[in-house]
């Protein structure tokens, strides 16, 4: 038996869904396409904003806001840009609403219509353009939070909806060099995060020509493989060279006295990192988290059974008084059923349960679970307090191992021809096919028929010589193939 009524073998979708609920992450709203992010969903998703801004300040960007609407006509001067967000923009074209026969009717034109953020390039560029009269005003380093609005035909909670959150990083330098420096460092910022703190599977890389971010040079990403062998776009990091300074005439006065056109680079992660998060670690019984990033590391759930209340809570009191500060607690008082409260809290993946009654006050113990095994175990409160630290750390490695094991598994590099790749995944098979592709090729369309793309040209490639598994060609370079969210 497990805590959720579907498993990830039978219907992994379905399962998805059962945890996003159950853990009571997110619901879907009464807006079409949209959800609601929960409390507990949204304390996750501030843990990964505290982490990745602080990052982000390390390295001397500043946080800003822009506005939320961007002038149709604006988008208009970059046009690979606007043709790339054609197809999901939301727009406003009118400024008030009147009451018509008992409906209430859009009125008042504008006269230019409003595109709702789907991302900022373009507005943050307008603003940078302003700011930026000088070599001496470089760098630049600007980070928003905020929402996007991108039209979504299908969607799924934090996966893809037609609005969501994340940062994005806008950045203007003196040189080209200096830009793409930038544009590699808060790639490798992406990878850590991704790898290193939430403990997931990912292979970092370039996205291939035909597939770069609209109006980008280069664009960067990490490809992170979830249970099911699908990919996910979990990050990207883009070069945009001079194409959007040209386009809001972002110029400043170099060195030598003339005027220049800045390189300016973005990049951003957005909430679909938690469906990620969810796709690569939770199991049959709900969510797994790794613990920078839980709101708690341990729950206490006092059992009171009778007159022994204020004993049994001050000694839940004397365990979290125990716990290190940076260690997250949370005492459960609710008047509810404490196995009901413990099965919650599984569900929610919280990494450590602790159960407390008349038995571990009388006899200073305490009894937790651990929720990557549901392992119970009982150990004096003494020696639960040397090893907390352990505990957590622990519990990272686990999971980090399960999910590079589970990820290594599902690597083919043994598909050497297209034939071989349409009968892998024609067979249902997912996983990542690393084979031979010509970075040169636009047309992928042979691809459409298994709905495989090309995710990533890997950083780190074997320097092999073989044959595009679609052209035949002879080429050096690693591609990674998979399906993907």
């Amino acid at each position: 038996m497990h805590a959720l009524s579907v498993t990830r073998a039978k219907n992994f979708s379905a399962w998805y869904q059962e945890v996003v609920t159950m853990a009571e992450l997110a619901e879907n709203s009464v807006v079409k396409g949209c959800m609601v992010i929960k409390p507990y969903g949204f304390a996750i998703w501030e843990r990964m904003q505290r982490i990745l801004d602080d990052k982000f300040k390390e390295l001397g960007h500043v946080n800003a806001y822009f506005p939320m609407f961007i002038p149709l006509d604006l988008f208009e001067r970059e046009a690979e840009h606007v043709a790339g967000f054609a197809k999901e923009m939301a727009v406003v074209t009118h400024r008030k609403v009147e009451s018509k026969n008992g409906k209430l009717v859009p009125t008042s034109p504008l006269e230019t219509p409003l595109a709702v953020r789907p991302t900022s390039e373009l507005i943050i560029g307008d603003s940078m353009a302003k700011w930026v009269k000088s070599y001496r005003d470089l760098p630049l380093l600007i980070n928003q939070w905020c929402n996007v609005v991108r039209w979504e035909m299908r969607t799924r909670m934090f996966l893809r909806t037609t609005e969501f959150l994340w940062q994005e990083g806008h950045t203007v330098h003196e040189t080209e060099a200096e830009a793409r420096e930038e544009t590699i460092r808060m790639h490798e910022v992406y990878k850590w995060f991704i790898c290193d703190v939430l403990k997931m599977f990912g292979i970092a890389g370039q996205k291939p020509e035909y597939d770069k971010f609209a109006g980008a040079v280069d664009t960067y990403t990490v490809e992170s493989m979830m249970q099911d062998g699908k990919a996910l776009q979990s990050a990207t990091s883009h070069y945009l060279g001079q194409n959007f300074s040209k386009a809001v005439n972002i110029q400043f006065q170099g060195r030598d006295g003339n005027l220049r056109y800045a390189h300016t680079t973005s990049w951003g992660l957005s909430t679909r990192i938690i469906g990620g998060l969810i796709m690569s670690h939770s199991d049959d019984d709900g969510l797994n988290l790794p613990s920078e990033v839980a709101p708690y590391h341990f729950v206490i759930i006092p059992i009171i059974k009778g007159d022994d209340k204020g004993e049994i809570l001050e000694y839940c009191e004397k365990i979290r008084r125990l716990t290190p500060n940076s260690v997250r607690v949370f005492i459960d008082k609710k008047e509810t059923s404490p196995q009901n409260k413990k099965w919650d809290y599984i569900r929610k993946g919280v990494p450590f349960i602790l159960e407390i009654g008349v038995k571990e006050t009388s006899e200073e113990r305490v009894y937790f679970t651990k929720r990557l095994t549901l392992e119970g175990t009982s150990m004096p409160l003494a020696e639960f307090g040397n090893k907390i630290t352990e505990l957590i750390r622990r519990h990272d490695e686990i999971l980090k191992e399960r999910c590079e094991e589970t990820s290594r598994k599902k690597i083919n590099r043994s598909v050497k021809t297209f034939a071989e790749m349409k009968e892998f995944f024609s067979k249902n098979e997912n996983g990542f096919v690393i084979a031979k592709f010509d970075e040169n090729l636009r047309d992928t369309e042979a691809l459409d028929e298994f709905a495989v793309t090309v995710r990533c040209i890997p950083t780190e490639q074997s320097g092999t010589m073989g044959k595009c598994i679609l052209t035949g060609t002879d080429t050096k370079t690693d591609a990674v193939f998979a399906k993907s969210y």
